[in-house]
């Protein structure tokens, strides 16, 4: 797994000269591509020579599903599904929960194995499909496709009438299981529930819980107390017209959110393992108990004797099935879950029908999605740190790269070093996607040692990174050229800075869906037949998931309201050629217009300037220029006092030249002090504002 490294000094004395090994056969990471490091051959498997070729990267798989083979013939199981998600059916898993990459060596976070006693599938999506042909090896057959349709089409052609085809109802989604339901039953196809998964069973070595303690967040972090937090949740439940009396929460973010609490249970992100029960008078949090120590359970009010509506029992993570069992079987209960994540294996035991409630997504996530003040001054707070690390990496980019020894993992080093050295750092926020040239037309490679390429000045480059502090998670994309770009590059990086700009001073009406502004992100590729095969932005957490649902610009997310943090982040990739994106972080906050109120419209909180060189001025509008020189001064009059403070000089001077103004007439003929005047005059103030 990703281990990060700490310079002995400063993020400057890094200067590694290899590709270093980034990922083990479990990372959880996304689609690779490049031109191989090392000289060991092609680097797709070919199953049809003879004998078939595979690649240094491919993972024998042929004892894992012997052992599977096996397990399903004494269960009578003709097939067997296995995806890629955990209990919790969260984006980032723990290597513990990685069964798919187990079985099949492909690491890709998107994908589902299926496996009968003859033949055994991979179903993925086709931002993975060069990376299954690079790790699985020959046992496995890929289907490009990633639909239950797909899948269910394939079962039922494999599988024979009235025969059973077994999952772990704890990685179905209520959906998914529906999804599958819905073709195989029609056809005399039986899903059978496996609650005590396969996998598990064979995989000697799998990995343990980390033994960290649970961690609650500081008061300076947080303006709610989680007894404050519980009692806002049980005041929906009351305002509920359909009266819920427990709300049951599965996702780990929902848990670790309403106790104010953090762990080290998923790469990436300071979760852990947990459900909670919440009624109006008692509290259940399941969790694994030995990690929760004297001072947590005193913090909980979970130290017998403690009587009250604010007492937290433990009753242990892996009792929650038989636990929610026991509570419907009670008279006059009826449990809200937001089905988008709870499992199978817990909504099937939550019967009859009236003693369910639904909704999309829980009360606690909703709640979740608009930060309180406090959390919206911090957030900011740490976006001011991070832009400095990325600015030392822009600047040492540009000085380093023309020597022709840099390469894509000794960037993603870099910056993650940088990183490090900030305030209250916790790591980063996912794995770094640092691409070169072709490597960057694939939107979510990051480099290993066999994949990594030395970067270029005649290539572009895209760095889409982010961190994990205390008061914050930060996700920022940039794109560079340091030499000379065709004008087809520079048209289609100003067409993407177009629609990242045309979102960020969008306003709009409180209440107004991310997806019927999407179109803006995209409009100015649209009109030269360019686009994009991504979402336009995702929610940003404080210390939390760097993709935090049910914010952002798709048709399932929930409508804008001020508070709520999203990023904002169109792109265009040249298979084979090279990729852009620009990624910024923005807070939704009030809009003064002319005439009416209750408007919104964005404030970027992402302070890095975008590449000068790569922007044909002539394509921008006035209003979008006035924009960009807006946000410029921003970014000086911001960044410039915690540079100086910082003792980052030539940082400071690199970002003076690279947040010049565009509009120089419209800026000398401004009434106001220069640029240089007023990083002076706002230091004193930031400084403080900022520690």
């Amino acid at each position: 797994l990703r281990t990060r490294v700490r310079p002995a000094s400063s993020c400057a004395m890094l200067r590694l000269r290899s590709c270093w090994v980034l990922l083990s056969a479990l990372t959880l990471g996304g689609s690779w591509r490049g031109v191989l490091c090392a000289a060991n051959g092609g680097s797709d498997r070919n199953c049809t020579s003879n004998p078939p070729y595979l690649p240094p990267t491919v993972v024998n798989s042929t004892r894992q599903l012997q052992g599977l083979r096996l397990e399903m013939s004494a269960l009578k199981i003709h097939a067997y599904i296995i995806p890629g998600t955990d209990a919790h059916l969260s984006e980032y898993i723990a290597p513990r929960d990685a069964r798919r990459a187990w079985m099949t060596g492909f690491t890709g976070s998107a994908g589902t194995a299926v496996v009968t006693q003859t033949r055994a599938v991979l179903w993925t999506d086709s931002r993975y499909w060069v990376q299954a042909e690079r790790q699985m090896d020959c046992n496995w057959e890929l289907e490009r496709d990633s639909s239950v349709m797909s899948i269910a089409q394939w079962l039922i052609q494999e599988v024979p009438p009235g025969q059973q085809i077994g999952f772990d109802p704890f990685l179905f989604s209520i959906d998914t299981f529906r999804a599958f339901h819905d073709h195989l039953a029609p056809a005399n196809r039986v899903l059978k529930s496996i609650a005590d998964n396969l996998v598990d069973k064979l995989w000697e070595g799998r990995p343990e819980i980390p033994p960290d303690n649970l961690t609650r967040l500081q008061d300076t972090f947080v303006e709610r107390s989680w007894q404050q937090k519980v009692d806002e949740i049980r005041e929906r439940m009351m305002e509920n017209p359909y009266e819920p009396t427990a709300v049951l929460l599965s996702a780990l973010d929902e848990t670790a959110w309403l106790f104010n609490l953090r762990g080290n249970d998923i790469p990436y992100n300071p979760f852990f393992y947990s459900y909670t029960l919440l009624t109006l008078d008692n509290i259940w949090l399941f969790v694994h108990n030995r990690r929760v120590p004297e001072e947590l359970r005193e913090y909980l009010n979970a130290s017998s004797p403690c009587q009250g509506p604010h007492c937290v029992q433990l009753p242990g993570y892996e009792s929650v099935r038989q636990h929610l069992q026991s509570y419907v079987a009670q008279p006059d209960v009826r449990v809200w879950i937001g089905t988008e994540y709870t499992t199978q294996a817990l909504f099937e035991i939550i019967a009859p029908e009236e003693k369910l409630l639904t909704s999309d997504y829980s009360p606690v996530l909703i709640a979740k999605a608009v930060k309180d003040e406090t959390e919206r001054h911090v957030l900011r707070r740490a976006h001011v740190r991070d832009a400095v690390a990325v600015i030392q990496l822009l600047y040492w980019l540009e000085k380093n790269v023309p020597g022709g020894q840099e390469t894509e993992l000794t960037a993603a080093r870099f910056v993650e070093n940088c990183r490090s050295n900030q305030a209250l750092n916790k790591g980063s926020s996912f794995e770094t996607i640092s691409a070169s040239g072709p490597n960057a037309a694939l939107a979510h490679y990051s480099p290993t040692d066999e994949t990594c390429r030395k970067l270029r000045v005649e290539e572009m480059y895209l760095i889409d990174s982010g961190g994990q502090y205390l008061d914050g998670t930060t996700d920022i994309t940039r794109t560079l050229h340091w030499g000379t770009p065709t004008d087809f590059q520079k048209e289609a990086y100003t067409r993407v800075l177009m629609g990242n700009i045309e979102i960020s001073r969008t306003v709009f009406p409180a209440g107004t869906r991310g997806i019927n502004i999407e179109m803006l992100g995209r409009r100015a590729l649209w009109e030269v037949g360019l686009n994009y095969g991504h979402g336009t932005g995702h929610g940003v957490g404080n210390y939390f998931g760097v993709h935090e649902w049910p914010v952002g610009f798709q048709s399932n997310n929930i409508p804008f309201q001020e508070g709520m943090f999203t990023s904002i982040e169109p792109g265009y990739y040249k298979e084979n050629d090279f990729g852009i994106r620009i990624e910024d972080v923005a807070v939704v906050v009030p809009a003064k217009t002319k005439h009416g109120h209750g408007y919104l419209t964005f404030d970027t909180v992402s302070l890095v300037p975008y590449d000068r060189k790569l922007i044909d001025t002539s394509l921008l509008s006035p209003e979008q220029l006035r924009w960009l020189d807006s946000y410029y001064l921003k970014i000086r009059t911001t960044l410039g006092p915690v540079l100086k403070e910082q003792n980052l000089s030539e940082e400071f001077d690199w970002l003076m030249t690279n947040t010049e103004p565009f509009l120089s007439a419209a800026a000398d003929a401004s009434p106001g002090p220069s640029p240089s005047a007023l990083v002076v005059m706002t230091g004193v103030l930031l400084l403080v504002v900022l520690r």
